[in-house]
């Protein structure tokens, strides 16, 4: 059956007429059909490096990931920004479950894709990713040896901060244990009802003694900046009983023998900035592969400036590293 997607312009950024935009559909190898936005430079000509694009963690293709895509376009890349699995306009029942497999191979699935357009170079082909996606992009970049280029950006490792909650608060056994407990009989509650509980969407309205990082989500996703009706993080969230998979599986395990080139980008003030310092230093920790990788903060910036603050996110440094590395 077709997948009926949204034509008309429905993003949180304005569109720019210097790109030419339109959906594409894919599917990967487990039978999911990605629903994506593809930017062309306008007049471009030949084969073009291309970037895939995605994020943040439960985010839609408009959001964030789609004013990246865009961005990129008008410096002359062919750039796809998808909907993960289950989310969004992509297909997959049920709805918003994640999974460090399937999205790593989403990653790869728009890989495939490029790899056999037309107008796309195959040895010139880049994955970026945002939040939680920047730590998918570099999972992938760990199996995936047709990725010449990986950029993350504010980056999140899903699988630790399921696992030892966030700022590793709860890192001992005896957590876990509860964790996967309440999660495994949230299952069968699940079960009985037919349906999946939700989670982790972003609280409205917000508690006045709210954190400052749940602050910062809310400025993005629950305001005029960044809301989008298919956003899990706008709305209701997750499928809870996913973090059992992202706690059984640790991410970037073999993240020191990425032989391609990475670029880390982080804000200073990010509640999440210690995942880009320790992801970058696991990476190049008794490496071979080290004179292609870079760790780069930003001064004073939070989580969500690089969501979508382009004075603030770093396009001159990230274009000059896709040159320089899809060449």
């Amino acid at each position: 059956m077709e997948q009926l997607l949204v034509q008309e312009w429905d993003k949180t950024f304005p569109k720019s007429d210097k790109v030419d935009h339109k959906k594409v559909t894919y599917k990967n190898r487990f039978g999911i059909t990605l629903a994506a936005d593809m930017y062309v430079p306008k007049s471009a000509t030949g084969k073009l490096p291309a970037i895939a694009v995605s994020g943040p963690f439960g985010a839609v293709k408009e959001q964030s990931s789609g004013l990246y895509a865009q961005e990129l376009a008008e410096r002359g890349y062919l750039t796809i920004a998808f909907d993960p699995s289950y989310t969004g306009e992509s297909s997959g029942e049920p709805r918003y479950v994640n999974s460090p497999d399937i999205n790593t191979e989403d990653f790869q699935a728009t890989v495939d894709f490029l790899s056999v357009q037309d107008n796309v170079d195959p040895e010139r082909i880049g994955i970026l990713g945002i939040c939680g996606w920047g730590g998918l992009a570099l999972n992938t970049a760990c199996i995936d040896t047709r990725i010449k280029a990986t950029v993350s950006s504010t980056m999140y490792d899903m699988s630790r901060v399921a696992t030892n909650g966030y700022f590793d608060s709860a890192n001992t056994e005896e957590a876990r244990y509860e964790s996967k407990k309440a999660l495994n009989a949230q299952r069968i509650e699940d079960f009985k009802k037919g349906e999946y509980k939700l989670g982790g969407g972003v609280v409205d309205p917000l508690p006045e003694d709210a954190p400052f990082f749940v602050k910062d989500y809310h400025s993005y996703y629950k305001t005029e900046r960044g809301y989008h009706k298919r956003s899990l993080n706008s709305n209701g969230g997750w499928n809870v009983t996913g973090g059992l998979s992202l706690m059984n599986t640790r991410l970037l395990q073999f993240s020191n023998e990425i032989r391609s080139a990475v670029l880390i980008i982080h804000g200073e003030k990010a509640h999440s900035c210690y995942f880009s310092k320790d992801a970058y230093a696991n990476m190049i920790k008794d490496s071979k592969y080290t004179d292609n990788k870079e760790l780069l903060i930003i001064p004073n910036a939070v989580h969500t400036d690089l969501y979508d603050q382009k004075n603030i996110i770093p396009f001159d440094k990230i274009d000059s590293f896709y040159k320089t590395y899809l060449k």
